[in-house]
């Protein structure tokens, strides 16, 4: 029952209740679908407060139990913004706020859900726009940067850079290290990873780069393909932040495939750095608090068609 337990909350597949015990005693497991926990749509108490708004897309078609998390990553990254004073989340599911008041007084908007047309951002453009010129952030996290081409011209006008397949955009799974980062508020505090994800690159950005500081870039360009010297250019660039001409702020990230990933410290703390950077809230000195405990990492999730998920390879640490 014990290995069960352990398997069961690692790969998001348990169903036995709200909670799984081990035969010798041992501290229960959490049930990896219960949301009961996760406020929606509850707004800010304090005025003064800084409030940021995350919008989780409905669940990764396709995917199986552990991946495309969007519900579940939304939720960490709300526990994980709670941790910093004067910062107030609130989180909206199914695509968008069904409360007219969530949007009002945000300082930033935070998009996981998947892209390829399916993306709320398309449908809401308008008024997504109306908060852009008014200087509000907007964060992107994974698939939502993939956009139909002729959407994809204004996503880039928010965001410096979008996905799209016709313009030759790319993606693959493998392992990358991230060792050294450039000196900006975001990367504040992280400590170096390793992690396999679901990489999109060979992005279609603004000219010249105007306004955009990579934060990360990936060593090769596809799968079990290493090129003989490093890749210089745009086209490695997974991660960034962009000034937007008009004042208003964007950080990007295209890993967030797999949820366990969030169990490394180093990529938490540079996904809350890049919300609170984007809501043009100061980035702490030695970074935003991202304390996890790691029984509450596979949680939240969605319930999917039972598929073979591979056993996540992060260990969740504090």
């Amino acid at each position: 029952m014990k290995r069960w337990a352990q398997v069961a909350v690692l790969l998001g597949v348990g169903c036995f209740g709200s909670a799984l015990f081990a035969a010798d005693g041992a501290k229960a497991v959490k049930d990896p679908y219960d949301r009961s926990n996760v406020p929606i749509e509850v707004q800010p108490t304090d005025p003064a407060a800084a409030k940021i708004v995350l919008i989780a897309g409905d669940a990764g078609t396709g995917h199986p139990a552990g991946e495309h998390e969007h519900f579940a990553g939304s939720a960490l990254l709300m526990r994980m913004l709670q941790q910093t004073p004067g910062v107030a989340p609130v989180m909206a599911k199914d695509g968008w706020p069904t409360n007219p008041e969530t949007l009002k007084g945000a300082r930033t908007l935070v998009f996981y859900m998947d892209g390829g047309g399916k993306q709320t951002t398309i449908k809401h453009a308008d008024e997504i726009q109306k908060m852009m010129e008014a200087g509000v952030g907007i964060v992107h996290i994974h698939q939502v940067i993939d956009y139909p081409t002729d959407s994809g011209k204004q996503a880039k006008t928010w965001l410096g850079g979008v996905y799209d397949a016709k313009s030759g955009g790319a993606r693959g799974h493998w392992d990358e290290s991230f060792k050294q980062f450039p000196e900006h508020e975001v990367t504040r505090g992280v400590e170096p990873f390793t992690l396999n994800d679901g990489w999109i690159l060979k992005l279609s950005f603004v000219p010249d780069l105007k306004g955009i500081t990579p934060i990360l870039r990936t060593t090769q360009l596809a799968p079990k393909v290493k090129p003989d010297k490093p890749i210089t250019g745009p086209e490695n660039i997974v991660c960034w932040t962009y000034d937007r001409p008009g004042g208003g702020r964007a950080f990007v990230l295209t890993g967030g495939h797999g949820h366990a990933n969030w169990g490394l410290p180093g990529l938490r703390r540079l996904a809350v750095n890049g919300i609170l950077w984007s809501a043009k809230v100061e980035v702490p000195a030695g970074g935003a608090k991202v304390d996890l405990d790691p029984a509450d990492l596979m949680t939240n999730q969605e319930r999917k068609p039972a598929k073979a998920a591979k056993p996540a390879a992060v260990k969740p640490t504090k």
